[in-house]
């Protein structure tokens, strides 16, 4: 198959945190029934806990799952800090993509 696609967009808010992930949680399940290729722009955030990692994980597995591309753009210090003290950053770099 050839030619472009065009990846929906979705900004994350500056708060990826266990006091967001509950409404976080349900965008992110309707931006994937969509079943389009998905980009979560993180150039906002600001602040993210472990739940806010583990729902990006989540995200990621499940659009894995449906064979659907999910991309990661924006490279915030606290999102950067986040996946390094977890351990995660080498696993998730591939993820990371230029936005524009």
């Amino acid at each position: 198959m050839s030619g472009a696609v065009d990846a929906r967009v979705l900004r994350l808010e500056p708060e990826l945190t266990i006091y967001s992930a509950a409404q976080l949680r349900q965008t992110l399940i309707d931006a994937l029934v969509a079943r389009d290729p998905l980009t979560l722009d993180l150039s906002d955030v600001c602040e993210v806990d472990s739940a806010g990692v583990q729902l990006l994980l989540a995200a990621m597995r499940h659009a894995g799952a449906q064979g659907m591309p999910l991309h990661l753009a924006g490279h915030s210090a606290a999102v950067q800090e986040a996946f390094a003290l977890l351990g995660l950053d080498a696993q998730l770099a591939p993820r990371f993509i230029n936005a524009n």
